[in-house]
């Protein structure tokens, strides 16, 4: 099958010839049952064989508080989120999964749990993961997702080929650029929209064990440099995840550069899902939807 990589140009202009867009996006991630993060709050891990409730029970703040705090500040904005959800969660915290719809969010495709990664995954095993995932969030949300996010961000070698093939419109496991582009498979195309990970709570705080505010700065540094040093298109991911700064304590930041990016007018906040289209619009490629 021939593979083609379609990139933007350095003329590429978002709506009304906007030069930077921005995407809010919500991580409400969750593990299969028997599974804990593999880091927690804490930091040190635990001895190979036992199950860690302190990382569990703070993963499992998501559900409980962390995803309707982010939507809340989300909403009061006026802005409209990419949320990655674990199909876990259609099983165990329906009503949550339906509310981010029924609110006007974008639900993301997000594997079976954060431990389901499809690098590990056959290719019989990778459909199948997705179709469990793709049909139980369609079910529980009343949409059907049409983008793709692996944990971590980490596909195989073949899964944006199975996500073309699949009829699916975006994914997000890439970090080799800094604007989106088309991969085309034969007759299908994807929209590949990296996800930067520039401003994004995890590695910020958790990895690195920056202040909430670090993230508030960096936002700050990197739009300054991408509107006023820069002259081509680029785009920015703001990414909080629910058990991370969906707490009080980063909860303020992630509205804080809401209130920054929807006040500045040279700003294109915006969806993966909206970006897809507008990217396929502009190229002039037409989008697979799913067969049901």
């Amino acid at each position: 099958m021939t593979e083609q990589t379609i990139r933007l140009n350095d003329h590429f202009r978002w709506p009304s010839g906007k030069r930077v867009a921005v995407i809010f996006n919500i991580a409400y991630e969750a593990w299969s049952e028997g599974q804990a993060p593999g880091i927690g709050p804490m930091g040190n891990v635990l001895k190979p064989g036992y199950f860690d409730t302190n990382a569990h029970s703070w993963a499992s703040f998501g559900a409980v508080r962390g995803i309707n705090r982010l939507l809340d500040f989300a909403d009061h904005r006026g802005v409209k989120t990419s949320v990655m959800v674990n199909g876990v969660l259609a099983q165990t915290a329906p009503s949550s999964v339906k509310e981010i719809y029924q609110r006007g969010h974008e639900i993301v495709n997000h594997s079976w749990g954060m431990d389901v990664l499809p690098v590990y995954l056959s290719e019989t095993e990778e459909l199948a993961n997705f179709h469990r995932n793709h049909d139980l969030l369609s079910q529980v949300s009343g949409v059907s997702p049409k983008g793709w996010i692996s944990p971590r961000g980490t596909g195989s070698l073949i899964t944006t080929r199975l996500l073309a093939e699949q009829g699916y419109l975006h994914h997000g496991d890439c970090n080799d650029d800094d604007r989106p582009y088309i991969k085309q498979f034969g007759d299908r195309s994807i929209v590949c929209i990296p996800l930067t990970m520039d401003v994004n709570d995890l590695p910020t705080s958790i990895r690195y064990g920056h202040s909430a505010r670090h993230m508030l700065n960096v936002y700050e540094n990197t739009m300054e440099a991408m509107l006023n040093r820069e002259s081509g298109p680029l785009m920015l991911d703001v990414t909080a995840h629910t058990h991370v700064f969906g707490r009080p304590s980063g909860a303020w930041v992630f509205d804080e550069i809401m209130t920054l990016a929807i006040a500045q007018p040279e700003i294109w906040v915006t969806t993966r899902e909206q970006m897809a289209l507008y990217v396929l619009e502009q190229s002039k490629v037409q989008p697979h939807w799913l067969e049901k």
